[in-house]
């Protein structure tokens, strides 16, 4: 059976676990880290049962929830121009029809970026050049579709262009061709349709990532890798209190598919299969905890035709984990994560991942926890969010258990699908800043790497940007911003690197890019 054949297969299989009840809206929201401190923030204020693991957002809303949607209005530029009313604060094409059965909005997808980096030694020109659009739309109020669309051309400070270069891919970005001497030139889309089945069941289908977890990293499941085929089913149950997603996906190793290539053909590349789910449940109003579960089964054959059991398709959490064990060819990843709200401005959370328990390599058992804090309205200043972050990811975590089949890594494109450095510790602190239509976003990261036990290297990463939003029903910003990076070598007959990127940006903001590595 091929990937792509299990796609539409899923939804009725699911159906079973549900019951019909009258229908309500949706929605989805961006993943921007910085775009969504706002609604995190507006949630944090509120009694409700939305769950906020997850990402991107599907609130199932009542009339109560629809601050969340409105959370992209607070910049209104009021004025009579329709003109700059559509620079300032409108969509570029918005159309609704009269009974509110229809609604589709078109904008522009914006990287203008120019900079240089003063330890260059060839004193490039840094720049990346993106075109491209956004739609979305609605019909009725249960079904709703998205699409993006982009191409791009980058000249990258020299440490983006290193990982480049070794990997094939621009990070979350999809893979490149050469445009002129040192830059990259390459392309990525997503889409996906939502359809509210009933109040308590979403389903989506498309191309595209996901995110679970309350802090800026996951341990789970990360949005850092390349998009990919997917269907996510959301339940919610007991008045909310209890969401249940099930994530299917269709994964890929940049190796070819087959040992022979036919002439004249691009090669196809050899696909595995993933599931994921999590179990989210609010204890109270201010205690949540969280069950997961990923499983990254068997790479297809040298035909590049995947062959499932029937436990694949099983969407009950744990159950594969009880067939299979940790140490399985099918690569079983569980945790556990939790979220405490102190007050209503003041949060903890924290993930457990536990990937291999054998403790049959020199390096250990493949476990990771994360610990963190959210501060929102610090010191009682409206907009001022304050976070700190602790990660730690053992060495021998992500991979195959069994060294026979390292293809079954927990990987997408020749990227960590889960924690974005791969592994180590690290500590991340973000300072993020608004007022009015202006922004500053500072971001702190402390990386320490080891490689059999032994100390290999650290990296520290600091981004200052201040900046403006031109339009935020888009979340169009200019900026301004500087990006310092040292990574130095312990014993190594290795070159320590610096960068020091001064960069100027139009930039359309919707989702996260991560060159924090």
């Amino acid at each position: 059976m091929r990937s792509a054949s299990l796609i539409f297969k899923l939804s009725f299989f699911i159906l079973n676990f549900t019951f019909l009840i009258s229908a309500a809206q949706f929605y989805n929201l961006p993943t921007d880290y910085s775009y969504g401190l706002l609604t995190e923030r507006n949630l944090s204020e509120q009694d409700s049962s939305i769950h906020t693991s997850v990402k991107p957002y599907i609130p199932f809303f009542s009339d109560k929830y629809k601050f969340i949607a409105d959370t992209f209005r607070i910049f209104k530029y009021i004025t009579d121009d329709p003109f700059l009313d559509k620079v300032f604060f409108d969509d570029l094409i918005h159309v609704r029809s009269k009974e509110k059965k229809f609604n589709l909005k078109v904008d522009p997808l914006l990287n203008f970026e120019f900079g240089r980096d003063s330890q260059d030694t060839l004193k490039r020109n840094l720049y990346t050049n993106t075109r491209g659009f956004i739609a979305s739309g609605a019909i009725g109020k249960d079904f709703y579709f998205e699409t993006m669309l982009a191409e791009n051309q980058s000249v990258f400070p020299n440490y983006i262009e290193t990982n480049a270069r070794e990997t094939g891919i621009v990070p979350g970005q999809g893979r490149w061709k050469t445009f002129k001497s040192r830059g990259f030139d390459y392309a990525f889309s997503s889409g996906f349709f939502s359809y509210q089945v009933c109040k308590n069941l979403n389903i989506q289908a498309g191309h595209g990532k996901q995110k679970i977890g309350n802090g800026y990293r996951s341990l789970f499941l990360s949005d850092n890798s390349f998009n990919y085929p997917y269907v996510r089913i959301t339940q919610n149950w007991l008045k909310g209190r209890i969401q249940y997603t099930n994530i299917y996906a269709s994964l890929m190793n940049l190796q070819s598919a087959s040992e022979k290539i036919i002439p004249n053909t691009e090669r196809l590349f050899q696909k595995k299969a993933a599931s994921f789910q999590h179990l989210s449940i609010n204890f109270t109003k201010w205690l949540n905890l969280g069950f997961f579960q990923g499983m990254i089964w068997h790479v297809a054959d040298k035909n590049n035709v995947q062959h499932f059991d029937w436990e694949y398709f099983n969407p009950v959490i744990f159950t594969n984990l009880a067939s299979y064990g940790l140490n399985n060819r099918n690569n079983i990843l569980i945790g556990a994560d939790l979220n405490i709200k102190i007050t209503k401005r003041l949060s903890l959370y924290g993930q457990l991942m536990a990937d291999d328990l054998s403790n049959s390599r020199k390096i250990g058992n493949g476990v990771g926890y994360q610990a963190g804090i959210k501060y929102f309205d610090a010191f009682k200043i409206k907009n001022l969010f304050l976070q700190a972050e602790y990660n730690d990811v053992s060495e021998s975590s992500y991979t195959s258990p069994v060294t026979d089949t390292a293809n079954q890594s927990y990987s997408h494109y020749n990227q960590n699908i889960a924690f974005t450095p791969g592994y180590g510790k690290e500590l991340v602190g973000i300072v993020d800043y608004k007022y009015h239509r202006f922004t500053f976003n500072g971001r702190y990261n402390y990386q320490y790497h080891t490689y059999q036990n032994y100390a290999l290297y650290n990296t520290q990463y600091l981004n200052l940007k201040l900046g403006y939003t031109v339009n935020p029903a888009y979340n169009t910003n200019i900026s301004i911003g500087l990006l310092y990076r040292t990574q130095d070598y312990f014993g190594f007959n290795a070159s320590n690197n610096k960068t020091a990127y001064l960069y100027l940006t139009l930039k359309t903001s919707l989702f996260n890019t991560y060159y924090d590595f």
